[in-house]
């Protein structure tokens, strides 16, 4: 079984839904590692990093012709979605009650469409893949560390928080 990592697209969106250190885990398990060429560029992951780890390093068009299971942290764009055939699965943040005709044309086309945020975040033994917490985690120290950079810096308070939430979160 292939597993395959797709390049975040959205503006501003520096992510990767794999880090390089997690290829040896998956493949530990039996599973094959894609990762589309320039995925963890924006979180300064280079494709050699995650070749050294195991993973092939592919194009867009032969990751989702290749693999099983396709990754990302957002919803893909159209191009990818449109793209994936029955028998494959897409897992990220794909906010199925927001866009419930995104869901139902994913499973109307046989693809098994899993959405990170309808994880439960009570039960105890969910909480270590709720993906809402660990962002909300990422979001509690970046807010200190921009604070810190504010007051090293001499800049007046709320500055940088009031434009990183003009760009949408945590502006990274």
């Amino acid at each position: 079984m292939k597993v395959g990592v797709v390049k975040e697209t959205a503006p501003g969106d520096r992510r990767v839904a794999l880090v390089p250190e997690m290829v040896g885990r998956l493949q530990g398990a039996g599973l094959d590692v894609l990762v589309q060429s320039g995925a963890g560029d924006g979180a300064w992951f280079a494709d050699s990093t995650y070749a050294e780890a195991g993973a092939a390093i592919v194009s867009r068009d032969e990751l989702l012709a290749e693999a099983d299971i396709v990754v990302g942290i957002s919803r893909p764009e159209d191009r990818v979605t449109s793209a994936l055939r029955a028998g494959q699965a897409l897992v990220g943040l794909l906010n199925p009650l927001v866009d419930p005709a995104f869901a139902a044309a994913m499973a109307a086309r046989g693809v098994t469409a899993i959405s990170m945020d309808g994880l439960p975040r009570t039960l105890p033994r969910a909480q270590g893949m709720d993906a809402l917490t660990s962002q909300a985690n990422v979001a509690g120290y970046k807010a200190a560390l921009v604070g810190a950079q504010d007051q090293h810096l001499g800049r007046p308070a709320g500055h940088r928080h009031g434009e990183a939430a003009r760009r949408g979160g945590l502006g990274l």
